[in-house]
């Protein structure tokens, strides 16, 4: 039976693997504002133990919704946890959803097996070097379209995916694949609710200074960052969080970026296996 929200949103969700001894695994997907893709990275853990994904409210194949804050979106993985019939579940969030599965754990506390927080852009001043990285990775000409193709509001489908291969492929280390990996990304035949990235980028930002940092302080859990080295994203921001943590292992993938299982998938599987079986002791 499709499952809906407490507040009447269906939810679109799949699940693989089969039950083990091992905490179950729930995939948080980024964006704020895309969908599941992560595949992947479910296959690279359900010989191990159960593995869900979902896709947030009002974003990919689930249905819309007007309300948007990481509150609420945190309220649904655990509306989610209920229902799958699991006492406690690891929360595995890429992007903007590694912010999202550490703030669960640090609202629900008891029922956070571990996190396992990939691609996050941690604390303090993350915009800067990001920005200025990717300005490095691109050309004059590219960055001019990209902002042309931004203040579009009547996108054609061409210039959709156009516009999102531009604004993708400076996440990838790798630039003689980076075209590729953000084609195949940007063709995802999914809207992305651009709504819905506002409203959280906004919500987050309000938190006051120092917020992330106390909900990562009073984890319990064990947590597991992994970075790409080539991540326009910082690796000393999320280290500064990582530093804020009882319980942490910190991973940074050399010749990876926002992506690295595309770019370092050995690397990566192992360590992402490892950081479930490390959460298999209650604490």
């Amino acid at each position: 039976m499709p499952f809906s929200t407490s507040d009447g949103v269906p939810l679109w969700t799949l699940t693989s693997g089969t039950a083990s001894s091992l905490p179950p695994v729930v995939i948080v997907h980024g964006g704020p504002g895309l969908w599941d893709d992560y595949a992947v990275l479910a296959e690279m853990l359900d010989d191990l133990t159960v593995v869900h994904r979902f896709d947030q409210r009002g974003c990919g194949r689930s249905g819309p919704s007007e309300l948007q804050s990481v509150r609420r979106t945190a309220q649904d993985i655990d509306e989610l946890r209920e229902y799958w019939g699991h006492e406690r579940i690891v929360v595995l969030g890429h992007s903007f959803g590694a912010t999202l599965a550490l703030a669960y754990a640090g609202w629900y506390g008891d029922r956070a097996a571990g996190v396992v927080y990939v691609g996050g852009v941690g604390i303090g001043d993350w915009r800067t070097p990001e920005r200025a990285e990717r300005a490095r990775r691109m050309t004059p000409p590219q960055v001019d379209r990209l902002d042309e193709l931004g203040e579009k509001r009547d996108r054609t489908p061409e210039q959709e995916i156009e516009f999102r291969v531009l604004a993708w492929f400076p996440d990838h280390a790798d630039r003689s694949m980076a075209m590729t990996w953000a084609r195949d990304s940007a063709a995802v035949d999914l809207p992305i609710n651009f709504a819905a990235n506002r409203e959280l980028l906004l919500d987050v930002n309000r938190w006051p200074e120092g917020y992330l940092a106390g909900l990562a302080a009073g984890l319990r859990a064990p947590v597991t960052f992994v970075h790409g080295a080539g991540d326009p994203r910082s690796a000393v921001n999320v280290r500064d969080l990582a530093a804020h943590t009882q319980r942490h292992t910190f991973h940074l993938v050399p010749d990876a970026g926002h992506f690295p299982w595309l770019e370092q998938p050995e690397l990566f599987r192992k360590v992402l296996r490892e950081a479930l079986q490390g959460c298999g002791n209650k604490f």
